[in-house]
C-alpha cells in the first residue's frame, strides 16, 4: 500500500475539521489508518483554543493529531519553519503504512506543504529593520515601497498584513524573486499520491456562520482566555497577538474597544479573511469542491477506486 497524502482545505468555518475526522474514519474502515496533520497557523500555538475553534483532544476520536499545541504565543510562525515540521511529520506518518490527512485554511501552509515550494533566504537583521519600520510608520508605507518596487506582488498581499508586506520588502533586498505569497507559476506536488478536497459553503450562507462563530467566541470565553495568554506573553508574540479576534479581544482588555466593537471587527475581518481563502484555493487544479456533510467514504472510493 502506497500512503497518500489527503489536504481538506477551504475557508474558515466551512466543516473542514468534520470532514477530516470523518475522511480519517472512512480511511480506516477500508483497512487504511490516517492521522491528522494541522495546516491552520493559530492552531499552532498552545492556549489559543476558543478564538480557533480547535478541537478538544477529547473529540478528536482517538485519531493521533499533529502540529497543535506546538508554539508559545511569543514565537513566530514562519511558513518556512511550518513546511519542514509538517513534511517531517507527514513523512513519520508514512513512515509507519499511515495515511496522513492535512487540515487547514491557511493557504500558503497548505501550498509549502502540498506543493514542491521553496523559499527564497532570509536575513534576520535586515528583518528586524522592517519591522522597526513597520512599527514606527505602519503598514501603508511599506505597501507603498513594495507597490512601487513590485507592483506585481503587491497586487497579492493584502495591504494591512504588516508581517508579510515586510518579508516582500526583505527578499526583494536580497534580489531575489519575491515568492509574491502566491502558488508557483506551474504548481508540482511534492508527494505522489495526493487528493485534494476543498469543503465550501455558499456565500451568504458561510457569512451567517461566520458571524455566529464570532459571537459564540465571545459568549464562550475568548476575552478571559486572552487574559490568562498575556500572562505568558501574548502582548510580546509576533505572530499570535495579531491573530483575529485576539487582536480585537486585547483591545477590548485595554479599553480601546468595546465588546461591541471589538464582536464587529472581528466578523468584519472575519468575512474578509474568508473571501482571500476561498480565491487562494480555487486556483488549486484537481482539486474536489464538496459541500460539509459530504460523504467521506465517496470521497475516499473515488481516490482509491
Amino acid at each position: 500500500m502506497n500512503p497518500r497524502l489527503w489536504a481538506v482545505v477551504g475557508a474558515t468555518g466551512t466543516g473542514k475539521t468534520a470532514l477530516s475526522l470523518d475522511l480519517a474514519d472512512a480511511l480506516a474502515a477500508r483497512g487504511r489508518s490516517a492521522e491528522i496533520v494541522n495546516a491552520d497557523a493559530m492552531q499552532l500555538y498552545r492556549g489559543m483554543d476558543i478564538g480557533t475553534a480547535k478541537l478538544p483532544e477529547s473529540e478528536r476520536r482517538g485519531i493521533p493529531h499533529h502540529l497543535f499545541d506546538v508554539l508559545d504565543v511569543t514565537d513566530e510562525a514562519a511558513v518556512a519553519w511550518y513546511q519542514d515540521a509538517a513534511r517531517a511529520a507527514i513523512r513519520g506518518i508514512h513512515a509507519r503504512g499511515a495515511d496522513a490527512v492535512l487540515v487547514g485554511g491557511s493557504g500558503l501552509y497548505v501550498s509549502s506543504v502540498v506543493f514542491d515550494f521553496r523559499f527564497p533566504p532570509r536575513d534576520a537583521d535586515l528583518r528586524a529593520r522592517l519591522e522597526a519600520e513597520l512599527d514606527e510608520a505602519g503598514p501603508g508605507a511599506l505597501y507603498a515601497r513594495l507597490r512601487d518596487a513590485d507592483p506585481a506582488t503587491a497586487q497579492r498581499v493584502d495591504p494591512r498584513n504588516g508581517r508579510r508586506i515586510v518579508r516582500a520588502l526583505e527578499i526583494l533586498a536580497l534580489g531575489e524573486q519575491t515568492h509574491g505569497a502566491a502558488l508557483p507559476e506551474e504548481p508540482v506536488l511534492w508527494h505522489d499520491p495526493t487528493t485534494l478536497i476543498g469543503v465550501e459553503v455558499p456565500r451568504a450562507a458561510l457569512v451567517e456562520r461566520l458571524d455566529a462563530r464570532v459571537e459564540r467566541m465571545w459568549s464562550g470565553g475568548i476575552v478571559a482566555e486572552v487574559d490568562a495568554l498575556r500572562g505568558v506573553g501574548l502582548e510580546d508574540g509576533v505572530t499570535a497577538r495579531r491573530a483575529i479576534g485576539y487582536a480585537q479581544a486585547l483591545a477590548q482588555l485595554s479599553g480601546t474597544a468595546s465588546e461591541a466593537e471589538a464582536i464587529a471587527e472581528t466578523q468584519a475581518l472575519t468575512r474578509r479573511y474568508a473571501r482571500r481563502q476561498v480565491s487562494w484555493f480555487r486556483r488549486y487544479a484537481d482539486l474536489t469542491w464538496v459541500e460539509p456533510d459530504a460523504s467521506a467514504s465517496s470521497l475516499v472510493a473515488q481516490a482509491l477506486d
